[in-house]
């Protein structure tokens, strides 16, 4: 199972405040919206996204069919793909997505501490 890149989804209270604090830890600007209220950040590797006000709890992002420089990859585990076979493990999927769509789609689950993961496909 191909996961894709991976980042973790921050929610903050002021977008430009936590910008600022993680352009002290060596992030710089990658992606993203400060009219939309969401920057994507990026320091080698690792990727964080700064969301303020779009959802409660921070969440690990996962991006099938990208690197992690946010490049498509010529093969990746599509989605639907990995909702069924999350689910053969008896793994619950809080948001499902049809399987019988194509594109672009994202799922929801939780780890066993409620710790939310997105599989989140942009293509």
């Amino acid at each position: 199972m191909d996961l894709g890149a991976f980042s973790v989804s921050l929610t903050v209270k002021d977008l430009n405040v936590s910008a600022k604090f993680y352009e002290k830890l060596g992030f710089t600007h990658f992606g993203g919206d400060v009219e939309q209220n969401w920057l994507i950040m990026k320091n080698g590797d690792h990727i964080i996204g700064l969301f303020q006000g779009m959802f409660e709890k921070n969440i690990l992002t996962f991006n099938p069919g990208w690197d992690q420089s946010a490049s498509e990859t010529n093969t990746f585990t599509d989605v639907r793909e990995i909702q069924t076979q999350l689910e053969k493990q008896g793994v619950t999927i809080d948001t499902r997505i049809d399987e019988n769509s194509t594109g672009p789609a994202s799922i929801v689950l939780s780890d066993p501490d409620g710790n939310q993961i997105m599989i989140d496909q942009h293509r």
